[in-house]
């Protein structure tokens, strides 16, 4: 009777070795390192997505901005208003005659130029630059990387259409514009992703003596 109870008093004092306790400690830690690391990894891929987001609008509203001006180039004047001598792949130089009393263009918002300060260092700002008054700088968008010009010609005989080209011609009616945007920095962004979004639109210009005949 009492080597019975002996037997259960052993047996009721049986618990986890201290093996057991850190087997287990060690499996709960990595089972815990795990999630935390899945919890951080959307976390991180979130503020990515949002970046990414960010730097798309900004370039889309940037574009609408220049597309607008530049839909309106040779407004009141004789030809497309692209200035060739100014204008190349990375600037666009032109005019327009908004106030249309006469042919001079050294009104507000009428002889404008886009190009891209900085664009070499990853970091650089679409710059609208205005000629009226004695001349005028604002911004557009930071953080641009490129912004690229490329002009499309048609034949008023064949209505052919070439291009693209790096530099505007008399014959010019069509533009392609391109923004390049840097992605904000983000720690630990997923693997494979775009440090930068680029944007593109097309703007014809209404005004180009090949659009007008046409009407």
């Amino acid at each position: 009777m009492n080597q019975q109870k002996a037997k259960i008093e052993k047996g009721g004092m049986d618990g986890y070795t201290m093996v057991e306790l850190l087997l287990s400690l060690v499996i709960s830690l990595i089972i815990l390192g795990a999630a935390v690391a899945a919890f951080s990894g959307a976390l991180k891929g979130r503020d990515y997505q949002s970046a990414r987001t960010d730097a798309i609008v900004s370039a889309q509203a940037a574009i609408n901005i220049m597309s607008r001006e530049i839909g309106n180039s040779g407004y009141g004047l004789l030809n497309n208003g692209i200035v060739l001598a100014d204008s190349n792949a990375g600037r666009l130089h032109f005019r327009t005659n908004v106030d249309n009393s006469d042919f001079s263009t050294i009104d507000p918002n009428e002889d404008v130029t886009f190009f891209c300060d900085g664009c070499d260092t990853d970091g650089g700002s679409v710059v609208r630059y205005d000629a009226a008054n004695g001349g005028s700088t604002s911004g557009i968008i930071n953080r641009i990387s490129r912004v690229q010009f490329q002009y499309w010609d048609y034949n008023e005989i064949t209505h052919d259409v070439t291009g693209p080209f790096s530099a505007p011609t008399l014959n010019t009616g069509r533009i392609t514009i391109s923004l390049t945007v840097v992605i904000q920095n983000v720690n630990g962004a997923p693997a494979g992703a775009a440090s930068n979004v680029t944007v593109t639109s097309d703007v014809t210009l209404r005004n180009s003596p090949y659009m007008l005949n046409r009407y």
